[in-house]
């Protein structure tokens, strides 16, 4: 969409330079489709054009998760939002798993080294599945290790990054917001191993269950899956939580844009930079699908399984939209709660 807006109807951009784009943008951390927003505007008209592209691209979407947290994370929602908010949930196990298989042929295709590109993405499946918080430490450190490999120097300069100590609160809150949007490599569903066990079990913002709705509602909405940070900040701390969490998550977009948007185009072709995403790149996916293990473990019903079983046939053999296949199993879910079924806790 945003290609066809920005070079075949409006031409603010020739084809060759939106390319150049995309490729820039998913060699940096955080969510490539604001970064691409972001730059696409500031090529436009500089700064200020950054400013106003990126907040029309953030604001909808995460107004409208501030609304839908409110009536979906509240403290006693009637039974039948719970319902369709445990039936989404349920099927976002197979959304992640489903996110991972649209990476792994590009990312297999164009690895130079196949035994490295397995061992990476495994790293990254067991680091999402056991260490969660801990796991942009494995994704850097794939990077760096295929930096090193390839004979760059300075890999170590990627390890720099490491837990503060936090307590909770606003300080904590913004650290898990900071690691969606200036650690995460990859975008999309690694952010949720970063965030799960920060948000549910060591801080206990939102239960299993809560999660499980934030990450749909992430799906459901338009704009970046990043948004799900807004709803954990919302749970964390009313909508001045929300708020505060999506301002940092995306800061890191606007300032990688604002200060390297003129290194755009030699970054594609940076050695460095290619060698590093060659390591992280497979990690992130691995990681991807490892989310979809403490996703699923989180389901605390039987009737969620049979919700999950049928969101996985719909993406995975019958090709149906991530949307669709949410709604779906939010409809699914509100009709087996009215119909005496049990609401997962």
């Amino acid at each position: 969409m945003l290609r066809r807006l920005c070079v075949d109807r409006r031409g603010w951009l020739d084809a060759a330079d939106f390319e150049d784009a995309v490729a820039a943008c998913n060699l940096l951390p955080g969510p490539a489709s604001t970064q691409l927003s972001i730059y696409c505007a500031w090529r436009l008209r500089g700064p200020a054009g950054a400013l106003v592209g990126g907040a029309a691209f953030i604001v909808p979407g995460l107004v409208l998760i501030l609304a839908l947290s409110a009536v979906f994370l509240a403290g006693s929602p009637p039974r039948v939002v719970l319902g369709a908010g445990a039936g989404a949930g349920a099927a976002v196990a197979a959304v992640a798993v489903h996110a991972a298989w649209g990476l792994v042929l590009p990312s297999w295709r164009r690895s130079p080294a196949r035994w490295r590109w397995l061992a990476y993405g495994a790293g990254g499946a067991a680091a999402a599945a056991t260490v969660g918080p801990w796991l942009v430490l494995v994704l850097v450190g794939c990077g760096a290790l295929e930096l090193a490999i390839r004979g760059a120097h300075g890999a170590a300069a990627w390890l720099a990054t490491a837990a503060p100590a936090v307590s909770g609160g606003l300080l904590a809150l913004c650290w898990v917001a900071f690691k969606v949007g200036a650690l995460s490599y990859g975008g999309g569903f690694v952010i949720v191993p970063l965030i799960q066990s920060d948000a549910v079990s060591r801080y206990h913002w939102l239960s299993d269950a809560q999660f499980l709705n934030a990450v749909a509602l992430g799906q459901i909405t338009p704009g970046p899956v990043v948004h799900t940070v807004a709803a954990v900040g919302y749970a964390a701390s009313g909508v001045g939580g929300g708020l505060l969490a999506a301002a940092v998550a995306f800061t890191p977009s606007f300032a990688f844009v604002l200060a390297g948007g003129r290194s755009f185009d030699r970054l594609r072709t940076d050695p460095r930079a290619r060698a590093f995403l060659d390591g992280a790149g497979p990690a992130a996916i691995g990681a991807i699908l490892g989310s979809a293990i403490p996703l699923t473990r989180a389901l605390s019903e039987a009737w969620q399984w049979g919700v999950l079983a049928g969101a996985a046939v719909l993406l995975l053999a019958l090709r149906r939209g991530v949307v669709a296949t949410l709604l779906a199993a939010s409809a699914v879910g509100a009709i087996v709660v009215l119909a005496g079924g049990p609401v997962p806790r």
